[in-house]
């Protein structure tokens, strides 16, 4: 048996106990990575490790710390009342308002997983008061990211663009942009009316003086304070049966108010974007730097901000893109492209090498996929049969449109965002979203986009 076909069936596997024994999927990952690079592919230490997302680490960490800082200090909650007054009191223009925020910033220039990291916990705290699914938030904030994703100017439109003039295929940015943009809009609009979003416009829009939370909710301003501006929640039971450190914030008596904290923590925030999109700065080191020097000027208010980073989707996270690295080292990923780009019936090849930008870009980076099968596509691209317009945008947005997944960067940080929910529930709900996304998407862009022979 072939160390490609080992390295697929241990992942299989890792999936598998995952899934029927609740054991944290990263664990398993770290665990297969070095069984696999040590007695398949003969990896040390620093072969198994160079998969490590030390970027994404610092990214999860530094953006979960940041915002657990601002939810202590209810800077969250002031900003959710502006949201409030910004729509003026109508709860279900917030998910297209957080479309539209991370498109803008994606199609600007933004890096998706920047544009994600900087709205997702705004949007999913909002989700949280208001009774909006988060599910229904956080793909509103991925796929907004994604619709803006390809513009001529963004990250993204500009490596496709350059690898299809690299490898000297005609091109068009517009219908790239377009492509991105309106399956983005159509997902969108059918995760608003499957998730509950019909039903927030049914009930119209809220007081705009409401500054607690959803109707009905209990009011804790009588629970016992730990000093750190949250009261104890019974939070989620893990596999292992701990507790997950989740708080419940603490209703402040005005969150139209803005103390001294509240306005320093908007200003780090106005700062990380800044430091992200203007000066390209890394946004796990920016926002680690902005959450310390809160910390520091108000202890109170962050003392237990480090417990509230979500450590076990840290894991998980780190656990599985180590292993995609393994992976990548074996050789696995260019094995199972060049004997798709292989076969001899053309439009079955796109279609599957859709497939495998969808399904590989799930757990791994969006732009490596894209730039390793636009160039393996070039073969039957060049025969004519094939328009390469339509083939590089399908095979552009099956790699992306799935960063839905948690396993993703722009998953994961919608994962780590979202306050007071079962993380091991959210988990799986955005795995299955994910699954769906996988499933279907590649197959309809090939239809649409492949099939008719545009370009």
């Amino acid at each position: 048996m072939s160390p490609e076909l080992i390295s697929i069936l241990v992942l299989v596997v890792v999936f598998v106990i995952a899934t029927t024994r609740s054991v944290n999927m990263g664990a398993l990952a770290f665990a297969a990575a070095f069984a696999v690079g040590e007695l398949v592919a003969d990896l040390d230490a620093d072969g198994i490790f160079a998969g490590f997302p030390g970027d994404l680490f610092v990214v999860l960490v530094g953006v979960t710390y940041l915002f657990a800082i601002a939810r202590a200090n209810g800077t969250t909650d002031w900003l959710v009342h502006a949201s409030i007054r910004l729509v003026r009191g109508r709860v279900a223009l917030i998910p297209w308002v957080m479309f539209a925020i991370t498109g803008a910033l994606t199609a600007i220039g933004a890096v998706s997983p920047a544009a994600v990291a900087i709205v997702a916990p705004i949007a999913l705290s909002f989700a949280a008061r208001y009774g909006i699914s988060p599910l229904l938030m956080g793909a509103m904030v991925v796929h907004g990211a994604q619709g803006g994703g390809f513009s001529p100017i963004s990250i993204y439109g500009t490596i496709v663009n350059g690898i299809v003039e690299r490898e000297h295929l005609p091109g068009n940015e517009v219908f790239l942009f377009l492509a991105s943009l309106i399956v983005s809009l159509v997902i969108a609009g059918v995760m608003f009316v499957l998730f509950g979003g019909l039903k927030l416009w049914a009930q119209g829009a809220v007081p705009l003086d409401e500054a607690a939370g959803p109707a009905g909710a209990p009011d804790k301003r009588d629970a016992p304070d730990d000093g750190t501006g949250t009261t104890p929640s019974s939070g989620a039971v893990t596999s292992s049966g701990t507790r997950t450190a989740v708080a419940t914030r603490t209703e402040a008596p005005d969150t139209t108010r803005l103390t001294p904290a509240r306005i320093a923590t908007l200003t780090a925030l106005v700062a990380l974007v800044v430091a992200v999109l203007a000066f390209d700065l890394d946004a796990g080191l920016t926002s680690i730097t902005l959450a310390v020097i809160l910390s520091a000027a108000w202890p109170e208010d962050s003392r237990k901000a480090v417990g509230q980073i979500a450590w076990s989707t840290v894991l998980l996270i780190c656990g599985v893109l180590t292993y995609v690295g393994v992976l990548e080292e074996i050789g696995t990923i260019k094995w199972a492209g060049e004997g798709v780009g292989g076969i001899g019936v053309p439009l079955l090849a796109a279609v599957l090498l859709c497939y495998i930008g969808a399904i590989v870009s799930a757990f791994a980076s969006s732009v490596g996929i894209m730039g390793a099968l636009i160039p393996l596509a070039v073969p039957f691209l060049a025969q004519g049969e094939i328009g390469a317009v339509g083939m590089v945008a399908a095979l552009a947005v099956s790699a992306t449109v799935v960063d839905v997944s948690p396993f993703s960067t722009n998953g994961a940080l919608v994962l780590a965002a979202a306050p007071d929910v079962d993380r091991e529930r959210f988990f799986r709900q955005l795995m299955i979203y994910g699954g769906i996304v996988v499933a279907v998407v590649p197959a309809v862009v090939w239809l649409v986009l492949v099939v008719p022979g545009f370009g």
